[in-house]
């Protein structure tokens, strides 16, 4: 399989168990767990859930793993976060309402059944071969103990698989030169997002905002009316083409034919997670689950 191919694999892989791992953060479950720690607002929650495998990490340290989030949001939620619960409570909470989507959204005749368990096994040897060189995320969720319960331990498995991927996203994001509020800029244009939207989702202030578009301007990336230019659409095809490609390794490691069970375990949950999560659609995830997986 050459490099190309291992990419297209990576990222077929990729939605299948996303969507697995998408059940968590946004979900009413979720939400509800961390209102029950004590966090003010969904944004603590988040950033509390997401954050604690790092430990009590400070907000500059979030916001540089996390990438595409304004300081300003991430020190509304953190360090307070911590005085509401400690990490280990964080993950506890992440666990939970992971648990509690998943049994609504699937039933506990799916969740508890031969092939999540056996999709379980597959998943957790894929992401024991995960990169997490220079992959602050990745490297913090591989050291935490698989839950006992299958699901969860998918859920935990699935977990490293996306957020090594986040991490080589955010490294081919860096050697594209694009910061955190040109890369949503861009994708913004290049998804035809609504702008606005997606820099109050992400606590951007306007003026940084028109700012990185300048600067996109400026580099040829977008034309005099905001469009992608040539070069634009280039730019965005390599660092998703780098990022496929730097998340291939747990695949090509696990074996194509094992892989393939795997993804053939993961399609019917993943249409039906994609079909069923709300969150999905209500946040800006670079994910469009429900096309890819026709």
């Amino acid at each position: 399989m050459d490099v190309d191919e291992d990419g297209a694999l990576a990222r077929r892989m990729w939605v299948r168990y996303e969507t697995w791992h998408d059940v968590t953060y946004f979900t009413p479950e979720s939400r509800a767990v961390t209102d029950a720690l004590g966090c003010q607002g969904g944004w603590m929650g988040y950033f509390g859930m997401r954050a604690a495998p790092l430990g009590a990490a400070s907000p500059e340290q979030v916001t540089s793993a996390f990438y595409n989030f304004h300081p300003s949001l991430v020190r509304r939620a953190l360090p307070d976060a911590w005085q509401v619960a400690g990490p280990r409570q964080f993950l506890a909470a992440r666990l939970a309402g992971a648990d509690g989507a998943l049994r609504r959204m699937l039933g506990d005749a799916v969740v508890t059944g031969p092939e999540v368990a056996e999709a379980a096994e597959l998943t957790a040897r894929a992401a024991g071969f995960a990169a997490t060189a220079g992959r602050p995320l990745a490297a913090a969720n591989a050291v935490l103990p698989l839950p006992d319960e299958p699901h969860l331990a998918l859920w935990q498995a699935s977990t490293v698989l996306r957020e090594s991927r986040g991490d080589g996203h955010v490294a081919a994001l860096i050697a594209a030169d694009l910061d955190p509020v040109e890369t949503l800029a861009i994708f913004a244009v290049e998804q035809g997002m609504d702008a606005g939207y997606l820099r109050r989702a992400r606590g951007l202030p306007e003026a940084e905002w028109s700012a990185g578009v300048t600067r996109l301007r400026d580099r040829g990336l977008l034309d005099g009316v905001g469009g992608l230019t040539e070069a634009g659409r280039q730019l965005r095809a390599w660092v998703e083409r780098r990022t496929d490609q730097a998340a291939a390794g747990p695949w090509r490691a696990l074996g194509a034919a094992d892989t393939e069970r795997l993804a053939g375990l993961l399609l019917p949950f993943a249409r039906k997670l994609a079909a069923s999560n709300e969150a999905m659609r209500t946040n800006p995830m670079a994910l469009d689950a429900t096309a890819l997986l026709a």
